[in-house]
């Protein structure tokens, strides 16, 4: 008893039982010797001064100033062993030496870039997204970074929002296992380990419902809804000990994200127990103001600080306001420790106190420069994350020996569009990424020709090249059209209003098509597109994302074979705009339509069908897959038991493959309505041809919860339907009572 005595003080006072001291006592000591305005340093971060991911308003002189002064804590955009080395020599200059934090926007991949995120997430495939964000993490921190703004884990129903190709897409499982996997594999072993960066979670919150899917704009929802569906991914993210959050732009009825005391003062860091940081979106506290909700700087930094925004990223508001703040008394100084011991706490978990530079090292920045085994593991990863979309007459896989091969399009020859949105820049990007003519000539026999135009420009009108496009398809056994939109035509700032084929694209397909050749269209885009004509009348279409480094060498293992595609949608594709938002689980109403015929009183549009395009989930692959012998443990449940799915999945076709077999309920009755489908596992395996497996699903009560009127977390008795398919409208069903 003594000895747990002996264990429960020396623990209070922060001391390890080897006697040496905990972070938590190391950082009270630290800031117990800072003044008010190092510890307010320590919250502010500013870009550096060659590379700007936002309105860029920085002084290079005299911010290298203040970091000499011990007056910033942290600096983004700052990459590479020798230019980290030299800002950190700065920060050693300060009168406690505080080394900085060095954050990027690593967002799918650093040297080596992989598929946008959306891409990423339409493989399903957990495993590689983890290994991507090693790989990425690897080498972002043999450049000296230490910390990267991602994973976003923003639920996004609407494609016209641009930054859907930095997410996960649509539904709040997959997304919330998605994000989980990134985490791990950003932060790997653990904070401290020299191949680990700090993650962070954004954009805290509902910024993927920004109103109208416009950038920046409002959020308008229940509480229920937001603690639902958007919260969720952030509150596992919080249990995953992810090292930052990173507050949103959009306020959220009517209460800017950035001063948001119910997010991120009474959910983050009250109810969920958040030890990490938050940092502010670029200027977002500034931009308070013009949002009419800070009459001026002072009052937005008051707002921001109390709202637990802990950094203040590029907006200059907090060194210029908070220490008179603290000083007039309006702002307790216990708010600025606080955030100040987060950031601190960090720094020393990542060994920044022991070594400063210890990121900052040539050798292993060159080891990481071109490593093969990431290129070779990115040209998997694209591959599988591209989805085949239609395939009638089964003209893919084409055969490597066809005679003659027209690509066509304006994305053919390109290189750095590959990267897609939100990737780091290289001089050298030009030489070592992979264009769409280097893949597919690379997978042709010697015997056979490749023929290219381009056929038209991205984004204009400019029909001059027609000519020659239709001239080399008819020399040609089969034209490979590639279309789409441009790798900046989605992202950050990057909305849509009409998200069909830009410029004059949809009419070069058109004219390709009445040359009678067998078309293959690969769509590139960062978002869903609307292709309604393509979609009905091209026989076989894939959609490529934007895949990175090795996009041509994925996108050719695709289109001869040598991967069956397996990749499935993370978000439903409309029809047209008037159908936006569009989800798979949306509630029935009391008029559901029943079928895309009756429309008379019910809800539907009388001139549209209600469904989309393409249904979250979908994804063909070249070998056929049959559902069969689907079965339940049990048809009536009690308690706290365990319900156990199985079904058998059989490849009946030609080809080995891997099919993405998807888990969906519904709670049938509840004290609010519920969703007519809720993804709730899923499972990627791989069949060889001629084999059937069989699936477990296992679900608890637990599965069954979800969020009342009053914010009440539970589950209730009733009737439960448990489908699983190879996507959300393809299912098979049974029914189950489950009873407390």
């Amino acid at each position: 008893m003594k000895k747990v005595y002996f264990l429960l003080t020396i623990a209070a006072l922060g001391i390890n039982v080897h006697g040496q001291k905990t972070v938590d006592q190391k950082v009270a000591e630290l800031l117990s010797k800072m003044t008010l305005e190092e510890k307010v340093g320590q919250m502010v971060q500013y870009s550096g001064f060659e590379y700007a991911t936002g309105p860029q308003q920085s002084n290079s002189a005299a911010v290298l100033e203040e970091i000499k002064k011990g007056k910033v804590g942290s600096m983004l955009n700052v990459a590479g062993a020798d230019e980290t080395r030299a800002f950190q020599k700065l920060a050693q200059q300060s009168r406690l030496k505080i080394p900085l934090l060095f954050g990027q926007d690593v967002i799918h991949g650093y040297r080596t870039t992989f598929p946008v995120n959306l891409g990423q997430a339409a493989s399903w495939d957990l495993a590689m997204i983890e290994k991507s964000e090693r790989i990425a993490a690897t080498e972002a921190s043999a450049y000296g970074i230490h910390w990267t703004f991602a994973p976003m884990v923003d639920i996004a129903r609407d494609p016209r929002w641009g930054r859907v190709m930095e997410g996960s897409g649509e539904d709040t499982y997959l997304g919330t296992q998605i994000g989980l996997a990134r985490i791990k594999g950003f932060q790997g072993k653990g904070l401290g380990s020299l191949d680990a960066v700090m993650a962070c979670a954004k954009h805290f919150a509902a910024y993927g419902a920004a109103v109208g899917g416009r950038d920046y704009n409002s959020v308008d929802m229940s509480l229920r809804q937001l603690n639902e569906t958007y919260l969720s991914p952030f509150k596992a993210a919080a249990e995953a000990g992810v090292a930052t959050f990173m507050n949103s732009f959009n306020d959220i009825n009517g209460i800017p994200a950035t001063a948001n005391q119910y997010i991120q003062r009474a959910l983050l860091k009250g109810k969920w127990n958040y030890k990490g940081f938050v940092v502010s979106d670029w200027g977002s506290i500034g931009e308070m103001i013009p949002h009419g909700y800070s009459k001026d700087a002072n009052e937005a930094a008051e707002k921001a600080i109390l709202g637990g925004s802990d950094m203040d990223m590029e907006s200059r508001v907090y060194m210029a306001e908070l220490p008179k703040l603290v000083k007039e008394g309006k702002i307790d100084v216990r708010l600025v420790d606080d955030a100040a011991g987060r950031i601190l706490t960090k720094k020393f978990e990542m060994g920044l106190f022991d070594d400063p530079y210890r990121f900052s090292n040539e050798k292993r920045q060159k080891e990481q420069t071109d490593n093969p085994e990431n290129r070779k593991f990115g040209r998997e990863f694209g591959s599988k994350s591209i989805v085949l979309l239609k395939n009638k007459g089964n003209i893919l896989p084409l055969s490597k020996s066809v005679k003659t091969v027209a690509l066509i399009g304006p994305f053919g020859k390109e290189t750095v569009a590959n990267h897609g949105f939100w990737s780091i820049a290289f001089k050298d990007d030009n030489q070592r990424i992979i264009s769409q003519f280097d893949g597919i000539k690379n997978q042709l026999d010697k015997n056979s020709t490749l023929l290219y135009a381009k056929g038209c420009n991205v984004d204009d009108q400019d029909k001059s090249m027609f000519a020659e496009a239709v001239e080399t398809a008819k020399k040609a056994d089969v034209v490979i059209m590639t279309l789409g939109e441009g790798h900046d035509m989605s992202g950050e700032a990057k909305s849509r209003s009409n998200i069909g084929f830009s410029g004059v694209q949809e009419d070069l397909l058109k004219e390709i098509a009445k040359t009678g050749k067998p078309v293959v269209l690969m769509i590139n885009a960062g978002r869903p597109l609307i292709f309604n004509w393509a979609a009905d009348n091209i026989p076989a279409i894939t959609y490529n994302w934007w895949l990175g480094t090795e996009a041509g060498n994925s996108i050719a293992d695709v289109l001869f074979g040598a991967v069956n595609p397996g990749g499935k949608l993370p978000m439903s594709f409309p029809r047209t705009e008037g159908q936006i938002p569009i989800y798979y689980n949306h509630y029935n109403t009391g008029r559901p339509a029943k079928n895309n015929t009756d429309r008379n009183y019910v809800s539907a549009y009388i001139d549209l069908d209600n469904d989309p395009k393409f249904p979250f989930g979908y994804g063909l692959s070249y070998t056929d897959f049959k559902y069969s012998d689907m079965s339940l443990s049990s048809a009536n449940l009690k308690g706290n038991q365990t319900l156990n799915i199985s079904v058998t999945v059989s490849n009946t076709g030609k080809y080995d493959g891997e099919e993405v077999v998807q888990l969906y309920i519904r709670d049938l009755f509840g004290k609010v309505v519920r969703p007519v489908k809720e993804l709730k596992g899923f499972r990627k395996v791989f069949i060889k041809k001629g084999e059937s497996r069989k699936i477990d699903f296992n679900l608890t009560p637990e599965d069954l919860k979800f969020f009342d009127d009053d914010l009440n977390y539970d589950w209730e008795s009733g009737e439960f339907d448990m489908m699983v398919g190879t996507n959300s409208q393809d299912v098979q069903t049974k029914r189950i009572n489950w009873i407390k």
